[in-house]
């Protein structure tokens, strides 16, 4: 059966960026060199919530009187009210959504931060454009051919590399991670490489060999590197994985992703920047209020989260989880039970680097004047200012201008929810 590297890269569950696109990658012999675990590097692990996930539902301002008057059958009920589904007090203003509870002992072990009133200054209510600004982090601009994950990894140059740096456990490589730096997409451990099952054995030999046979130094090296990359992983043993400390996964598709991304971190192949997204968030009708479809989504959520907060163990201090999700949803609740499309929504920050315990950002209010556009969440924080805080102050990136372009960083405009 002859194999050509078009062939293999098709019939595999690996999508890897840029293997063509970055000489530097071309290049490289990473997976000769040592190896750095997860414990010695900064890790980051970005989760996309698709579709606009309704902040004012997940993190509940219910000290601002206006919040109960604007939402009358959606609205969470106070904590204390004698409702057993009411809001999980949190500091006396702000609680969070019953379907969350999984995260009130991280947030009280202070590993969990909130920030509020956060999102993009761009006015768009478009799903595809406000995901793609955020990805890029260059709001307005359809024009940026990278993102922002993949500028940090261009500008944090790491020698010792491995093809795991970035991993992304998702059927196509998300807009953050696309760039001149390497990636890889998958959407199963088990999948990466050369599927199992009829001429596996044959394929796999093929595409060996198709890569000792005289092809040109770059291009052979970059076969062996992605070869090389799934028998390292072989190695790992994924079908062995059990997760650890009594952490239960959800078995939803984004549960299976988070484990997944703590067995990569836990086999120490290398892995820096780790991506996953999850929909569901568009609650145009039905939202509901401590249960219904929203409550269902955050359950699935927060379950996922916390189970790979506590699989992760030690190593979490060196490990920050973000979410983050392209807008809010509108103040009041529409004729269908449900919020259009809004403005400012909410994103939390979880690690042993998180300052947590608290919600950070400037509540900006709801009375109808203190509205944007006199119908959303106004924003207080700039989602760059959150994405810069992380890549200087965790991940210790030095040129955010590079980063970050058309904008400029500026430590005064850092929420402090990591520690220096």
């Amino acid at each position: 059966m002859a194999v050509t590297r078009r062939f293999f890269l098709k019939s595999s569950g690996i999508a890897m960026a840029s293997l063509s696109a970055a000489p530097s990658f071309l290049k490289r012999t990473a997976l000769a060199q040592t190896l750095a675990t997860g414990k010695d590097r900064p890790i980051i692990i970005a989760i996309f919530q698709r579709g606009a996930m309704d902040g004012i539902s997940a993190v509940i301002p219910f000290g601002d009187k206006n919040y109960y008057s604007v939402r009358p059958q959606i609205a969470v009920p106070q904590p204390k009210s004698g409702n057993a589904d009411g809001a999980i007090d949190l500091d006396g203003y702000f609680g969070l959504h019953p379907a969350l509870a999984p995260f009130k002992p991280i947030y009280d072990e202070g590993h969990l931060a909130i920030v509020h009133a956060v999102g993009s200054p761009d006015s768009t209510r478009s799903h595809f454009d406000a995901q793609d600004y955020m990805e890029a982090a260059t709001p307005g601009n359809k024009g940026t051919a990278d993102g922002w994950l993949n500028r940090y990894m261009q500008a944090k140059k790491d020698a010792k590399a491995t093809p795991f740096r970035a991993v992304s456990f998702t059927a196509n490589l998300p807009r953050t991670l696309l760039g001149p730096a390497p990636a890889i997409a998958m959407t199963n451990i088990s999948d990466f490489g050369v599927r199992a099952g009829q001429g596996n054995g044959q394929v796999a030999k093929g595409f060996e060999e198709l890569y000792s046979q005289g092809l040109s130094d770059a291009l052979h090296g970059t076969g062996k590197e992605a070869f090389e990359a799934v028998k390292m992983l072989k190695r790992a043993n994924p079908a062995q994985y059990t997760a650890a400390n009594g952490a239960n996964y959800p078995r939803s598709q984004f549960g299976q992703a988070l484990l997944q991304i703590a067995q990569l971190i836990k086999s120490d192949l290398g892995v820096e920047v780790a991506f996953t997204d999850v929909g569901g968030w568009d609650t145009h009708a039905n939202q509901g209020s401590s249960r219904g479809q929203l409550a269902n989504r955050l359950q699935d959520f927060s379950q996922g989260i916390a189970a790979l907060y506590k699989d992760l163990g030690d190593r979490m201090r060196n490990v920050v989880i973000l979410t983050m999700t392209e807008f809010g949803r509108t103040i009041r609740q529409n004729g269908s039970g449900g919020t259009d499309h809004g403005h400012a929504s909410v994103a939390f920050a979880l690690g042993g680097p998180v300052k947590g315990g608290k919600v950070y950002g400037k509540w900006p209010g709801l009375a109808v004047e203190q509205l944007y556009e006199g119908r959303d969440l106004a924003l207080t924080t700039d989602f760059r200012d959150v994405f810069s805080e992380i890549a200087s102050r965790h991940l210790r990136a030095t040129n955010l201008g590079a980063i970050f372009p058309g904008f400029s960083p500026n430590p005064l405009n850092f929420r402090g929810f990591i520690r220096g």
